[in-house]
């Protein structure tokens, strides 16, 4: 409140305060030790209405600018972690530790902060691991600017989606419990057009919330601070305008102030933003001193050291560690236990400290560092994603903190046919058709000008696969009698060696090419076998199966056909060559190994080698930006073996049975055939009973499918 000065006091009262300071000089003399100064006296606060009153002018005056002069108020001079450990509160809903936030409990993040605030740093940049705490210093960050040093923030997230997920669940929530925010972040109002889900106002500045493929709002406004959430999984490019966060960092031009935080897990190398963007600053690394040697390394997966098991439990391998997990210092070779290293000293290390000159601060953080994540958490998804490369992937990126990248390339020809391994014979010495282990068969048909090539593959518990014949129709598509040669293939039983048989499935029939129609009609007649018309779509993000689109058929002039449909499913045929890939990297039989048989009749040749390793993937460079896709190698020219086990695969997918069912059924019946007595001699024609019109026929294994 402004107050006028009071009148000065009476002469009667300043001789009464002059008779009150001789009494203390006195006792002082008498006493110095126990001499007390006076305190001062509180200035008295009126009240709003009391001030009316005797200050009628001052009260309007405070009336008309009080509110204009509310914020006026310098700011504390705090870094970004400081504010953090006076005014954060972290929200039940979003932290497994609610309450105060706390910077000593993920010591990592303090030098990231704290930088924020210094003058000669505009750009930030953290390459972490899942779970470190990424999104609590971008929130931090937030917060301060609100706080203490406001202006317009540009977030942006992969997604529009995506934005509004995090305002939602994490921002809205910060707001709510920081009393220092809520004051100035109004609540969200349906009328209230400063305040909304993606955009929001405060005293001083703004924050909007976008997605990386909203070219209009990444040019549409300047902004002094620019955040960018999850950069590797942003769009290549902002519609046809380019990279978005150059466009968005054209937005900083006019401030001499600006800052701007690149955040992201990192994905593949060679395709990776923030990769590119780490390399351009210091490249600095969380290290730990070794309790031995006393040099500082970085604690890396590489240099994690520990003993494990492996049993098989329900055909699945089961990983146990054995003792400690030590991790061995690069420097000294001594190794040291996960509890004791949690307790050394560390620091950040920079490889490239000149760039600081240049304002460009950047980190690298892998889980190692987490205090939620035990390193035996780590070695264990380690080791049960280590025989499939997309759940390798994942660990890489998410908590080893690495780049991807292919390891190596797919054995050739001549290496995959001496894997060939045989199946057995039967006691008349003709090969074994199906080995133990298979419970379901289904079938990839491709077509060709000139003739239909298949394959017929075997699955069992876990991924694993057995091929089991291979081979060609010759003849057009728009020939009946090609169709009847296929459906020989699909009503054949194949026999284990104990007699018991299976027949297909699925089978899924490729109707690209010339013979569109004529594909999807004779699918349609033969939809009681399970035999459905496929197309495969190539491209990154397209699912591998979806649910099944009716097909209207048409007549040879192009006209609809009445009451003629079929079902047509649509394949992602990226995501099934990635799988089969990646299966055949595994070289231990068991979950995901893919078998082969050695006789001539199943037809597993070099030729068909060579056209099952027909293509491999590579990034191409795109009107949309770089994107991985699938290209011919050289030297092969067909590539229809890997179609069609590609299309027996998504057969599987798609009428997703259920193995251990399967398998407990088949057990069943081979137990009650070894159980019976011989079976009576085959009785002559004249002596087999007729069966009855209408007559329920008895049973079979394949029957269910």
């Amino acid at each position: 409140m402004i107050m006028p000065q009071k009148k000065p006091t009476t002469a009667k009262k300043t001789v009464k305060s002059k008779t009150k300071k001789t009494s203390t000089t006195k006792k002082a003399t008498t006493k110095k030790t126990t001499v007390k100064k006076p305190t001062p006296k509180k200035p008295k606060v009126l009240s709003m209405a009391k001030m009316a009153e005797l200050y009628p002018e001052a009260y309007k005056l405070n009336k008309a600018i009080g509110k204009a002069v509310k914020h006026f108020k310098a700011a504390e001079t705090l870094t970004v972690s400081q504010w953090a450990d006076k005014k954060r509160r972290l929200s039940p809903e979003t932290s497994a530790e609610p309450g105060l936030w706390r910077t000593s409990r993920t010591p990592y993040l303090k030098e990231p902060m704290d930088c924020f605030t210094d003058p000669k740093v505009h750009k930030i940049v953290m390459v972490a691991a899942s779970q470190v705490g990424k999104s609590e210093f971008e929130l931090n960050a937030i917060g301060y600017i609100i706080d203490q040093d406001p202006g317009t923030i540009l977030y942006i997230h992969p997604s529009l989606d995506e934005a509004r997920k995090f305002s939602r669940q994490r921002l809205n929530p910060m707001i709510r419990d920081c009393k220092a925010l809520k004051s100035k972040v109004s609540e969200i109002k349906a009328k209230d057009s400063a305040n909304t889900i993606l955009q929001k106002s405060f005293p001083g500045g703004s924050i909007t919330l976008i997605g990386s493929n909203t070219p209009r709002a990444l040019a549409s406004m300047p902004a002094r601070y620019i955040i960018g959430d999850e950069h590797d999984r942003w769009a290549k490019s902002a519609g046809a305008e380019g990279d978005p966060w150059e466009l968005a960092e054209r937005r900083q031009t006019t401030f001499y102030n600006r800052k701007a935080i690149d955040i992201s897990t990192p994905t593949i190398r060679g395709a990776s933003s923030i990769e590119i963007s780490f390399y351009q600053g210091t490249q600095e690394r969380w290290c730990h001193e070794c309790p031995e040697c006393g040099e500082y390394s970085e604690i890396d997966f590489d240099h994690i050291k520990f003993e494990h098991t492996i049993e098989k439990i329900g055909g699945r391998k089961v990983y146990t560690i054995n003792g400690p997990i030590n991790w061995m210092c690069p420097k000294c070779g001594c190794l040291t236990a996960e509890e004791k290293m949690r307790q050394q000293p560390a620091k950040w290390i920079a490889a490239n400290p000149n760039a600081y000159e240049s304002g460009v601060r950047s980190f690298w953080l892998n889980a190692f560092s987490s205090p939620w994540t035990p390193w035996t958490k780590i070695c264990l998804s380690f080791l049960e994603a280590k025989d499939d490369a997309l759940r390798l992937k994942v660990v890489w990126n998410t908590l080893l903190g690495k780049l991807w990248e292919e390891r190596g390339e797919l054995a050739d020809e001549d290496t995959m046919l001496a894997r060939r391994e045989d199946y057995g014979k039967n006691e008349d010495g003709t090969p074994t058709e199906l080995p133990d282990g298979v419970l379901v068969l289904t079938m990839g048909v491709d077509t060709q000008d000139n003739r239909l090539e298949y394959e017929v593959v075997g699955h069992g518990k876990y991924g694993e696969t057995w091929g089991i014949k291979r081979g060609f129709i010759m003849g057009r598509p728009d020939a009946e009698g090609t169709w009847q040669r296929l459906d020989d293939i699909v009503d054949h039983v194949y026999h284990f060696k104990n007699g018991r048989g299976l027949k297909i499935s699925i089978t899924m029939i490729d109707s690209g090419g010339h013979f569109t129609q004529e594909v999807y009609e004779q699918a349609r007649r033969r939809q009681i076998k399970r035999c459905f018309a496929i197309k495969g779509k190539g491209g990154e993000g397209i699912p591998y199966t979806s649910p099944p689109s009716k097909i209207q058929l048409k007549d040879k002039y192009g006209n609809n056909r009445k009451n003629a449909f079929c079902w047509l499913y649509t394949l992602g045929v990226d995501s099934g060559k990635q799988i089969i890939m990646s299966n055949l990297k595994v070289e231990e039989a068991g979950a995901k190994y893919c078998h082969f048989p050695t006789s001539e009749e199943a037809g597993y040749n070099q030729d068909f080698f060579n056209g099952l390793l027909s293509e491999h993937l590579i990034l191409t460079n795109t009107k949309r930006g770089n994107q991985w896709a699938w290209e011919k190698l050289p030297g092969h020219q067909r590539n229809e073996p890997l179609d069609c086990r590609n299309y027996a695969i998504a057969g599987l997918r798609i009428i997703n049975p259920d193995m251990d069912a399967l398998e407990a059924r088949l057990l069943s019946l081979n137990n009650q055939k070894s159980s019976t007595t011989p079976a009576p001699k085959p009785q002559t024609a004249a002596q087999q009973p007729t069966r009855r019109r209408g007559a329920q026929r008895r049973r079979t294994q394949h029957d269910d499918w």
